[in-house]
Order: structure tokens, then sequence, then C-alpha cells
């Protein structure tokens, strides 16, 4: 047993060794620029700002003329279109008054080319509109900056995992180590005849638990490298990232009040603003419209022949006076829209005022339990170090050595983790806190 064992720790050593010549060092710092460059929630809210963008435009209209233009060849024995093409290529003479001419012109053709072109003067519901489209506008723009702050948080969360992951491998290692020199001793002591062959099975148990442990530290690492490669938006590979050393990161944060410029807050005010714009709009369906038009035409017997120009322009004034109460109904439509996104804008700064509040405790709670904690490993090693003297003697059991080095890992790795958690939380609350001005 003792030959196998050998054989599978050198195996686990080679492939370690291996993999590390294979492996990449990143910052946070690194990560996180990567992942604002690459990542595919963000390219998709960069793309409905964009798309926001576009619909704003949209609304140029109200400001600039509509142009078109058309070619239209018709033919006809109708009496009168057959005069009035006669009339539209400027071409009427006497012989064409005769009564039998007038009442049977036979097949008749005109060739008209026509440009067309309407010009806004005033529309108040469009210029609201318009002021609408441009506060939905700057809402995505906040929310694709919101999104960049969440994804960030997301990979210093899962920096601060990969991190543990290394931590706990190297915690397993030493615990590895320690639970070698045990077994080693043990052994010893028993081919001395002093103890039972029971203790020595008990040691080996030991090594095989921390070998299994040790084997899942390794695939929370390759775990963890890929759930950080995914947010950075780059490709699943079996390579690992090597990351900066766990230690707990302090910030100071002021006990305030949430902040109203948030992006995600800005967000929802943005989006206020647009109900309330088309709240105005609606209004406005109520008043007096007036637009120009104009059109040139040219008419001609023969197709592709460009002769006989004319033209109409005016101004026009359109007033609807009742829509069978659609306006009136999109009017309150518009006004419960802007209703229901203040609640939900006055909901949300309630719901992040109370989570900015709990994480600040949460930060407090976690620094209590890192206290905590170090204290115990401190304990924990002082009391595997007298029963390590003690067994040495013969004064203590092996269970005894064992459950007390067990003990002093589990305690390293709770410190870990606190200090793990409370680099979570610090991140978050550093989310929270997130101002654009």
């Amino acid at each position: 047993m003792k030959r196998t064992t050998i054989i599978t720790l050198s195996a686990i050593w080679l492939n370690l060794s291996v993999q590390a010549q294979n492996n990449q060092y990143i910052t946070a710092d690194q990560a996180v620029s990567m992942a604002i460059e690459n990542n595919s929630h963000i390219k998709m809210s960069d793309m409905d700002r964009k798309i926001a963008n576009a619909d704003f435009h949209q609304t140029d209209a109200i400001f600039l003329p509509q142009i078109t233009l058309g070619y239209t060849a018709l033919t006809t024995n109708n009496p009168l279109n057959a005069f009035g093409f006669l009339l539209q290529q400027e071409s009427v003479t006497t012989m064409d008054f005769d009564p039998a001419k007038l009442n049977h012109p036979g097949a008749t053709q005109n060739y008209g080319t026509q440009a067309e072109a309407k010009l806004p003067l005033l529309n108040l519901d469009m210029i609201y509109a318009r002021k609408g489209a441009r506060a939905q506008e700057e809402m995505y723009k906040y929310k694709a900056e919101r999104t960049k702050e969440y994804i960030e948080f997301e990979v210093r969360k899962a920096y601060t995992g990969l991190q543990m992951a290394y931590q706990a491998r190297e915690i397993l290692r030493k615990s590895f180590e320690d639970v070698k020199q045990i077994h080693r001793s043990v052994t010893n002591f028993h081919d001395q005849g002093l103890i039972q062959k029971s203790d020595v099975l008990n040691a080996q148990v030991q090594v095989n638990t921390i070998e299994s442990a040790l084997a899942r530290a390794e695939s929370n690492i390759h775990n963890a490298s890929n759930g950080l490669r995914l947010l950075m938006g780059l490709a699943i590979s079996d390579e690992v990232y090597t990351a900066d050393s766990l230690i707990q990161k302090k910030e100071i944060y002021p006990e305030t009040t949430l902040s109203l410029f948030r992006s995600d807050i800005m967000a929802l005010q943005k989006a206020v603003d647009a109900t309330d714009m088309m709240v105005k709009s609606s209004r406005m369906t109520f008043l007096p419209r007036i637009n120009a038009f104009g059109s040139y035409n040219l008419n001609d017997s023969k197709a592709f022949k460009f002769r006989n120009d004319s033209y109409l322009a005016g101004i026009n004034l359109s007033w609807d006076i009742f829509s069978g109460n659609r306006n009136r109904s999109k009017m309150k439509s518009a006004q419960y829209q802007k209703g229901r996104m203040q609640e939900e804008l006055n909901l949300h700064i309630k719901k992040e005022q109370l989570e900015l509040d709990k994480a600040r405790r949460d930060l407090n709670d976690s620094q209590t339990e890192i206290d905590k904690q170090q204290i115990s490993v401190e304990q924990a090693e002082e009391a595997l170090r007298i029963l390590a003297d003690r067994h040495n003697e013969g004064l203590a059991s092996t269970t005894d050595l064992l459950m007390a080095q067990a003990q002093f890992s589990q305690q390293k790795l709770l410190l870990s983790q606190a200090i793990m958690s409370y680099n979570v939380i610090e991140a978050y609350l550093h989310f929270l806190s997130t101002t654009k001005n």
C-alpha cells in the first residue's frame, strides 16, 4: 500500500508540474478590462443603446422634408381622363374639341414624372415624442453603464473564487504533507510494536481523504478559470489561470444614503421622463398641425420624354376635432404608464437603500467572523502542536492527533472562506455605491 501511495503522489505532482507550465497569470483589473471589451451582455446592452439612438433619429422627420420621386405610364380611353392627359401634356388643339373625338378619344397615353415634397412646419405632438425618444436613448445609455458595472462585480467575484480555489489547494497540500508525516511516524511506531495496526489504517484513511480533496481542489481551479473565462467572453479551455494570493481588501464606505445618480436609478428616472414626454405628446394631438407640401410634374405622350412641366405647392392645416376617443384614451394610457414608472422608481430606490444597508452590515459581520476565525486558527495550531508532542512521547492517541490536524486544516479553510466572503461583499458594496455623474 505504501508503494502504491508513493506512485500515486508522484503522478499527482507530475501532473501539477505540467499544468503549472501552461498556467497564465492574470490580475483582477486585467480580467475586468477583458470582460468590458468582450462580454456578451455588455455587447448586447451596447446594441440596445445603438437601437435606441437609431429610433431617436427616426424623429428627425419632424424637421426634415420628405421627398419622393416617381414615374408613371398610363393609357386610357376614358373621355375625361384622355382630355386631362392632353391638358397635362399641353398639347390641346381645336381639333380636340370635336364632339366625336371628345366622346370617343380612343387609346390615349401619358408618361409622367413626379417629384413630391412634404415639409413639417408645426407638429407639437411629434416634438414631444422626439423628446421622449431622446430620454429613452439616455435610459439605454445608463442601462449599458450599469451592465458594465454589474459585469465588473461578477468578474471580481469570480476572480475571488479563483483565489479561494488556489488557497484551498495550498492548505490541502500543507495538510497532506502533515498527514504523510503522521503516517510515517505511525508506521514506525507500529513496526516497533508500540501501537496497533488500526492506528496505521486510520492514518492511511486520512491520507486518502486529503488526496481526494486535493483532486476536487484541482477541479475547482479549472471550474473557476472557465467561469472567469466565460465572463471575459473567451472560449472555454483546459488551461487554468493563476491569480494573486487571497488577502483581505479593506475599503472605507461612509454611512451615506443611496446616491440618486447611480446608473440604474438614472435609467429609471429617464424612463419616467420618457413617459412624461409621451403624456405631453398625447395632449398635443388635440392641437392643429401645419405642414407644407409641393409637387413638380413632367408629362409627355411618349415614354422617357420629359417635357411640359407643372408644379403644385401649398400649406395644409389639419385639426382632429374628434377621433372617436382614441386620442383621449391614448393620453390616459400614457398618464398611467408614467404613474407606474414613477412607482417602480420609488420602489427601486427603497429596495436598493435596504440592500446597501444590508451589505454594510454583512461586511461588518464578515470582519467579525474573520477576527474570530484567526483566533480559532491560532488555537487549533497550538492544540495540534501540543498533541504532536504528546503523541511523539506516546501520551496521545493517533486518532486525537489526526483529529487535531484535521481541525487545524478546517479552521484555515474557514478563515480563507471568511476572507473570500468579505472580499465578495466588499466588491458588492462597491457595486452598490458606484455613482456616475
